[in-house]
Order: C-alpha cells, then sequence, then structure tokens
C-alpha cells in the first residue's frame, strides 16, 4: 500500500493552484477540460506526490456540502493497492463504512471507505505506467512540469480527531486497513497537553499521525482546529525532499510564510543530538528542527496555513534513516503553532 494521491475539496481552485504550484513549485499534470460538470478539478505534483484540486460547481455535489461545513482540506487519501476489490471487501469485513463499491473507468478500478471524519480513502488499482488522476477522467496536459522544489513523496498526514476517540480511531486502522501502531506520547507543554498516536500501514508507505487535545488541560490550537475546521480532519500533510536546505530556500524564496523556532532550540541542540546532514547553523539560519529515532535523523520545518479558517498547512521534511518521529519535534512543532497562534491573536485585538 503506498499514497495514490491525494484529493482536495476547496472553495477557490485558482488559488490553491496559485499555492502549490508559485509556492511550492508544482506541476499542472491534468485537468478537467471545458466540460461543464458538477466540479472543477486541477491534478498538481511534482515526483511522487499527485494532488487533485476539486471546487465545486453544483451544490449537489459533496464537495459542496465539504466546503461550507471544513473549507478548504483534505477530503479524499486515494491508496494505491494490487487488488482494490480485495482491499474493500477486507476493510468492510473489518469495520470500513463502505462509499463506493469496486468499479472501473479508464483501466483503473477503485473502491471507497470511510476514514475519519467526512475524509474518504479510495483504493486504486492501476497499471504500471497509468497515471494517479486516470480514474478522475482527468485529460493529461504535458510539458508543465512546474519549477520544482525538491520533493519527492508524500510523508505523512497528521490527523487531528475529537477528544475521546483517538484509541477507536487506533482500532479502526488496525481491524480495517491491518496498520500497526508505531508509537503513543502524551506532549506537554505549559498548561497545554496532548496526545499523540502514530499508525502505519504494514509497507510503512501510509502513515497518519494521529492528535487528540488532554481536555483536563487547557485549550490551545488542537482545540482551535477542531472549532475553525468543523470537526476531525487532516491538520498537516508531510512532504518529503533528499535536502531540506534546498528545498526550503527554494519554498521560501517563492514567498511562503514558514514557522520560526526559538534561538535556544538550537542552542539546546547540541546537548541532545549532533546533525549528521547539516550543521546546526545551517539549520539555525533556516529556522528548520533535527531530530533522531532508532533509525536515524530527520530535518522538519512547518509552512504558515494559508487557508481562510487557518486550518491545514504543509510540511517539509527529510529522512536521513529516521522511520518514525522523535518527540522532541513533536513537541517544537506543538510550542511553534502556539506561538503563531498568539501572535495572530494579537494582531487582531490591535
Amino acid at each position: 500500500m503506498t499514497v495514490d494521491y491525494v484529493e482536495f475539496y476547496v472553495e477557490d481552485i485558482e488559488k490553491n493552484i496559485e499555492w502549490l504550484v508559485d509556492g511550492y513549485g508544482c506541476g499542472v499534470r491534468a485537468t478537467s477540460g471545458d466540460v461543464p460538470g458538477q466540479v472543477r478539478s486541477v491534478a498538481v505534483g511534482q515526483g511522487d506526490i499527485d494532488l487533485v484540486l476539486t471546487e465545486p460547481v453544483e451544490q449537489d455535489h459533496p464537495a459542496a456540502a465539504y466546503v461550507v461545513r471544513h473549507g478548504d482540506g483534505v477530503a479524499n487519501i486515494g491508496l494505491r493497492v494490487p487488488d482494490a476489490a480485495e482491499a474493500f471487501d477486507a476493510a468492510v469485513r473489518g469495520g470500513a463504512r463502505p462509499v463506493a463499491p469496486p468499479s472501473e473507468r479508464n483501466g483503473v478500478v477503485t473502491a471507497s471507505i470511510i476514514g475519519f471524519g467526512d475524509v474518504t480513502h479510495t483504493f486504486v488499482q492501476r497499471p504500471a505506467g497509468s497515471a494517479a488522476y486516470d480514474a478522475h477522467g482527468l485529460i493529461t496536459r504535458p510539458g508543465n512540469g512546474g519549477a520544482g522544489t525538491g520533493l519527492i513523496a508524500v510523508d505523512h498526514f497528521a490527523v487531528v480527531v475529537e477528544p475521546g476517540q483517538i484509541d477507536a480511531t487506533v482500532d479502526f486502522y488496525r481491524q480495517a486497513l491491518d496498520f500497526d501502531l508505531t508509537l503513543a506520547e502524551r506532549i506537554v507543554t505549559g498548561d497545554q497537553a496532548m496526545y499523540i498516536k502514530v499508525v502505519q500501514s504494514k509497507s510503512r508507505a501510509v502513515t497518519l499521525t494521529l492528535i487528540e487535545s488532554d481536555p483536563a488541560a487547557e485549550s490551545g490550537h488542537v482545540d482551535d482546529f477542531l472549532k475553525d475546521h468543523g470537526g476531525a480532519g487532516v491538520q498537516h500533510m508531510a512532504l518529503s525532499t533528499g535536502n531540506v536546505l534546498a528545498s526550503v530556500r527554494q519554498i521560501g524564496d517563492n514567498g511562503i510564510e514558514l514557522l520560526s523556532t526559538p534561538d535556544a532550540y538550537y542552542t539546546l541542540l547540541a546537548e541532545r543530538v549532533q546533525p549528521d546532514r547539516h550543521s546546526v547553523e545551517e539549520l539555525r539560519a533556516l529556522n528548520i528542527l533535527l531530530d533522531e529515532d532508532h533509525d536515524g535523523q530527520l530535518y522538519q520545518i512547518f509552512a504558515k496555513s494559508v487557508h481562510p479558517r487557518n486550518t491545514i498547512f504543509l510540511e517539509i521534511i527529510e529522512r536521513a534513516g529516521a522511520s518514525t518521529f522523535g518527540s522532541s519535534n513533536i513537541k517544537s512543532l506543538y510550542e511553534a503553532v502556539e506561538t503563531q497562534r498568539h501572535r495572530a491573536g494579537d494582531s487582531e485585538s490591535k
């Protein structure tokens, strides 16, 4: 199992094309063409990243209800599998709610289930050489590869769930999709706390970082997401790169605003971990976080949300052997987002 594509339902497709093409260097790979329909779709991407942007045209399409409730966000995660019908049947036997039974289009077999919140998972079985968006009936637009920023693949999704739902969500992925629980943490920052549980496919190519706020602690940005997004959903999506320094410089030059990291983080970094690939000064200059697990190191940075509800944002990650996540980076992310949240609140009050 791998991530085949990620579909966003959006209110304004042009703004999202600008965000991903001008900001992150993606190319326009396919479009729905000029034929009128219930939605307008555009596929953008680079490397093995395929993102389908879908804007509702008619109000009776599910995308219309989605954007009213949630605004822009991840609505469907395509999961490439050898046999879509078999994966669908196994998931339904494991307790998944079916959305669409197996069907074939343009040589691609798909079948869909409900994942979490209003997000669906579509199993995709397609022949070698076909495109991830063929099942959407999009028209390939050759020759627009985009500027590129060195991004390679979708690394993971961070998913905020309602309080009290994280264990049930873990159980769902273990029973319906045969995922493994690979990390469990309680993160405390000041008066705030949250629970983190990571579930991964057997292939380790599909990773969901589940996040639940601790209701016994003070509310924070996790609670804000649930309120602003209108329930559970993808808080951020991480895109991998082979050189985080080069990618971050390009993305920053393209006008993407990245979250800053307190200077004290880098002062204390040497006491915790020594970077293998990049120097502390290089990381400090670009606000990149460093952590490690038993397999190696990982470098991460998080972008500010550009969406009207201040919900979904992107992460850039370089893995130098690390297969999971370091809890120090999770805490640093939490602190960085909280800092941004308070700055935004101060600006609004002036």
